[in-house]
């Protein structure tokens, strides 16, 4: 029976009350650029998929989204004094790294089926430094499953060192690219050959980031040589 997802009317109120509250402090911190918000689609689900660069990324992207999005998060920010107050009362979802979780894959198909967007890393952790990582394959399962647009972004300026930068009076810039949607093919493949195209459509999410991100954040995806990489696990 597929799960039916819902907001309480505390996670609805938090929403309200810091999403507003945090484009304040980033607007404060310093300049602040969003492009393509043209690209977002007005009404339906959709995953929004972004590069990883700190813990800064997802609430820079929340603060700015039309809407308030549902976030995917590791288990450990959840044992992070400060994070896990954040994400609980947000209405995170978390979970385990590179770990297939029934439960959790089933709810994050009802978010989508609720007609919610969702975001998520495709890297599946943050690499504290500009350059992007590989992409893990379950973000393209994910994307196959639910059948919906993905919208790729790409996020500059989000270093470990921002808040720092920003008390310091340095004024750090943050830029939020958003490109526009875009959907993957499923594959009928199975065993070994399911998992190379779900690898490569994972590649593919990237490039698409990439594109909207300067060469120093490119990082593995500076090209799309990596698409004739083995893929093997």
């Amino acid at each position: 029976m597929t799960e039916t997802y819902t907001l309480s009317r505390r996670v609805r109120l938090f929403r309200w009350l810091v999403r507003p509250a945090f484009r304040g402090l980033f607007h404060v911190f310093g300049p602040v650029r969003v492009t393509g918000v043209e690209h977002v689609p007005r009404k339906g689900a959709y995953l929004i998929v972004m590069n990883h660069i700190s813990m800064y990324d997802p609430p820079f992207i929340t603060a700015f989204w039309p809407v308030a999005p549902e976030g995917v998060g590791a288990v450990d920010i959840w044992q992070r004094k400060g994070q896990s107050t954040l994400v609980r009362y947000y209405g995170g979802i978390a979970i385990h790294r590179g770990e297939y979780d029934r439960q959790v894959i089933e709810k994050l198909i009802a978010v989508l089926d609720s007609g919610r967007p969702l975001l998520i890393s495709p890297e599946g952790r943050r690499s504290h430094a500009p350059g992007m990582l590989r992409a893990q394959p379950g973000v393209a399962f994910l994307a196959e499953k639910a059948g919906v647009p993905i919208v790729p972004v790409g996020i500059v300026g989000t270093t470990d060192d921002y808040l720092q930068r920003a008390l310091h009076g340095k004024r750090p810039r943050l830029e939020m690219h958003i490109g526009a949607p875009f959907r993957l093919d499923s594959t009928h493949d199975s065993g070994l050959a399911r998992r190379i195209v779900r690898q490569r459509n994972a590649d593919r999410i990237m490039l698409n980031i990439a594109a909207l991100l300067p060469p120093d954040y490119q990082g593995v995806y500076a090209d799309d040589s990596i698409l004739t990489a083995e893929t093997g696990q």
